[in-house]
Order: C-alpha cells, then structure tokens, then sequence
C-alpha cells in the first residue's frame, strides 16, 4: 500500500475530519510506532505501521457511505450530556465506526448523511463546495411574496453574513404554509433564523436531500448504503469520493454469541433440497428408490457409505442399507429372490437361484429358497423357504 499522510489515514478511518486530525496530531495525541508524532505531513502505511490515538489502535476499515433518515428528538453529536438519543445510535450495526456528515437539529427530521471518509465529509459540509441542502418547512402563516422576500435575506449569524437562500412555496394549508428552502451552507439553525427575521414561527422542518441524496423509502430511524450510481453522481460533481466500488464493503455486525436470530434471518431449508450429507433417508438421490420388479421397496439408507447392489425380483423387498462397509455384489438370475442385506460387511459371492447375503458373515451356498438375512453365519437352506428369524445359527 502506498504511503498517505497520517491526518489523512486518521480521517478515512472516521475518527475526525481533516483539519480535527491535524489538531489531534498537533496536540501530541498520536503515536506511529510507539513515537508521538507532533508535525503534520509525515507519511504512514496504516497496514504495516501501529498507529495510535490516545493510546488506541487505528485500524483501516473499508470505507463506507450511506444515509440515515433521522427522527425528531435526536441529536447528531457523538454523545449527549443530557442523555438525549443519539444519531450514532442509530448507526451502531452498520458495521465500522462512521460520522455524520454536518448536522441537524434536535427538532429537525430528514436525511443525514454518514460515512468513515474523512475527506468526504469535509467536502460535504464545507460550505466553499457550496452543496445544496433542500429543506421543506411549514410555517405559521399564509406567506405572501413579502414574506418569501424576508426568507431570502442574508442575515448576520456568529459574526458572519448568510448567503441568501432558495424559497418557493410548495403549498398551503389553511392558515399555514408549506415553503420549500434550499441552503448552500450549513450555519446553526439557519432556517429557523429565517423564520424570527421575517417575524414567521417554522412550525416544522424537514431535510430532503442532501448533495442530492435523498431518504425516500426509509422510515425514520433507518438508514442504508448509497448506491453506485448515487457516488458516480457525487464524484462527477464534487470530486469525492475518491474511488467508488461495486458494492458496500461493509457488512452489518455479526449478532452476539448466544442472541437471537433477527427477524427473517434464519435460512430455511428450500423444498427438494439436498443436505453436503447427501439425499434424505429413505429417499435416494433423485427421490423414492423402487425395484425393477412389482414388489415395493421400503426405502434406502444414504449416510455416505459404499453400498453393494440390491436384487431385484418380483418380491417384496426390504431396505437397502449403505452404512459404509464394503459389501459383495447380489445377482438376479431370474430364482426366487430373498432380501439383499447391505450394511457393510464383507459378503461372499451369491450363487445361483438363491438370495445373497451380505450382512458381513460368510455365506454358504443359498439353494432354491430364500437365505437367511438376520447376521448370523447360515448353512445350506432347505428346499422350502428358509426361517429369517433373530436367533443366531441356523437349523
């Protein structure tokens, strides 16, 4: 990675803004290899070089942008000494550490931009850059075209003169009137001031875009990542962000160990979908297994083991079992079949007319009935079909 400037790398990893980076570097507050580093321009590589603010690591995170749809009743500070809600609250699982870019007031809803690049909030929010910031105010009063010649004004605000805002009027409601105000700085509470100057109370205040991004389809409090298409517009017109990638690099935070799934998170299994396992019990890999013949087959054991073949014939047969042992062949030569066992011992050769076991013992000769296939080491079976019972041996 090539070498940046440490206020740089201190601002993309979302801790302060350009200039509040410098004054951080300024003050003694930072450290590049255990050293405090107090003049500004040294060049670092933040993914081999510990770089340190008040003692803590600064790690690179992916950059990410987005916007929040803020409610009333929240402020945009980093933390409140009246223990009011928080915007970063709110921004808490998007997955690194972020910064709103400007601010709101407590009273005023609407779109928030947030991001951790450092140079793109300060191009954002300076008002050099002159970003629009479109505002939808109602008022206490059927404005007249005075009244909009009042909102225009330049007004003093901390010393400093206001440049004159956009207004026009979106509608009217009875004896109130909703203005829409367009602002190209971002003085503190700069349209309520409006309102005192033309002697007109704002009843409400909303933001609706900002730089052109607006909230539209986000309920207040929620938030999500700008588009590409909406940084290709951003970097066309003011320059940031510097580079702009396929899709966020960011994901949500992982949930604590132990908590409960988020609503519509878990992964249900789909139909007709197969376990790495492999096909479900009693089915095989392309559904229910069934003999070549009349009878009806009871189901296959798949668990992953070699299987030897089944017999097929024109009697009922049971289960096959593939439980991983290594089993001989069956063959169906056209005689009375029995039940070919499966599961996973070493079988003898079946011969000719009768059924072949193989459940693991050695089999002798099956003749004209069935074999015995209940594990036990079996003899010759008698003309008649032979006993299957539990008892080992045979009689």
């Amino acid at each position: 990675m090539a070498l940046e400037r440490l206020q740089k790398v201190l601002a993309q990893a979302g801790l302060a803004a350009r200039r509040k980076a410098e004054e951080l570097i300024v003050a003694g507050r930072v450290r590049v290899d255990g050293v405090v580093v107090t003049q500004l321009g040294v060049k670092v590589d933040p993914r081999k070089q510990r770089i340190e603010v008040d003692g803590l690591r600064v790690r690179a995170d992916p950059v990410c942008y987005g916007v929040l749809h803020k409610p009333r009743g929240v402020v945009t500070s980093a933390s409140d000494p009246e223990g009011r809600p928080t915007a970063q609250a709110l921004l808490e699982d998007v997955g690194v550490r972020v910064v709103v870019v400007g601010r709101l007031d407590f009273n005023t809803s609407g779109v928030l931009l947030f991001t951790n690049d450092g140079d793109f909030a300060q191009t954002l929010s300076h008002a050099r850059t002159s970003v629009p910031k479109v505002y939808a105010a109602m008022v206490q009063k059927y404005v007249t075209e005075e009244d909009l010649e009042l909102f225009r004004s330049s007004i003093d605000i901390d010393g400093k003169k206001t440049r004159p805002a956009e207004v026009r009027i979106l509608r009217r409601e009875g004896d109130k009137t909703w203005l829409e105000i367009t602002l190209r700085e971002g003085k503190n509470r700069q349209i309520r001031r409006l309102g005192d100057h033309a002697g007109i109370q704002v009843v409400r205040l909303s933001r609706l875009s900002h730089a052109g991004i607006d909230a539209q389809g986000l309920r207040p409090g929620k938030w999500r990542f700008l588009t590409k298409t909406e940084l290709l517009e951003l970097k066309q017109q003011y320059g940031v962000p510097k580079k702009v990638h396929d899709s966020p690099a960011v994901a949500p935070k992982p949930q604590r160990p132990g908590a409960p799934a988020a609503r519509g998170g878990s992964q249900r299994r789909p139909p007709n979908a197969r376990s790495a396992a492999g096909p479900e019990r009693g089915r095989g890999a392309d559904g229910p297994r069934r003999p070549s013949g009349s009878g009806r087959a009871e189901g296959a054991r798949s668990d992953g083991a070699r299987s030897g073949g089944a017999r097929s014939g024109g009697a009922r047969s049971g289960p096959a079992r593939s439980d991983g042992a290594r089993s001989g062949p069956a063959r169906s030569d056209g005689a009375r079949p029995g039940r070919a066992r499966s599961d996973g011992a070493r079988s003898g050769p079946a011969r000719s007319s009768g059924s072949a076991r193989s459940d693991g013992a050695r089999s002798g000769p099956a003749r004209s009935g069935s074999a015995r296939s209940d594990g036990a080491r079996s003899g010759p079976a008698r003309s008649g079909t032979a006993r299957s019972s539990s008892r080992r041996g045979s009689r």
